[in-house]
């Protein structure tokens, strides 16, 4: 089993999480961050990855330190719990409707941490969750999953659908990044012979 366990203390948040990249897209979320916990929640389910996650955060200040810190520690149990990524695809790519929301996504899981991102958030929040933590999530996530991720927007109006769009492509890229290709099976998938 391709599984992972992070503790991540700062003086701002307290994380534990946990990964199962061979799961079925059970999760069990409590990030302090109601529209975070959501957003998790559908990422696990979409990309049948086996998740919990809790937090502590000073949310009383605002829920960026969260975001940012849960980015970082979900980056850091894909990046452990796929070794040395023997047999993984390593490429997936997701075009996903949502509504009047089309959200293009696209990985490769390179060891090269960087995020191409395109989503054009209308509204500045949505509840109380401040729309612009969602690149701060996904910059997160890249840099310490050390994978190659565009998400771009070409139709949308509605931030929740935008959002909600952009972690269920993203979700279902990874799903198919991961997976082990039997052909494969016993080979990193590059000619320099490491990921």
């Amino acid at each position: 089993m391709r599984t992972s366990k992070i503790a991540r203390k700062t003086a701002e948040t307290d994380i534990a999480l946990t990964l199962n990249l061979d799961g079925t897209g059970v999760s069990t979320i409590d990030t302090g961050c109601g529209f975070l916990d959501h957003m998790l929640t559908l990422f696990a389910k979409h990309g049948r990855f086996d998740l919990t996650v809790t937090c502590k955060g000073d949310t009383e200040v605002d829920d960026h330190h969260t975001t940012e810190d849960i980015g970082i520690a979900l980056g850091e149990a894909f990046k452990a719990a796929l070794g040395d990524k023997k047999g993984i695809t390593r490429y997936g790519s997701c075009i996903l409707p949502m509504d009047e929301a089309l959200i293009v996504s696209a990985v490769d899981l390179s060891g090269r941490g960087y995020l191409a991102y395109e989503l054009n958030i209308p509204t500045q929040k949505v509840g109380t969750f401040d729309t612009e933590l969602v690149w701060e999530f996904w910059i997160a996530f890249a840099r310490n999953a050390e994978c190659t991720l565009h998400l771009r927007q070409p139709a949308g109006s509605n931030s929740h659908h935008i959002i909600e769009g952009a972690f269920k492509s993203a979700a279902r890229s990874l799903k198919e990044a991961v997976a082990i290709d039997p052909a494969f099976a016993d080979e990193i998938p590059s000619t320099k012979g490491v990921l």
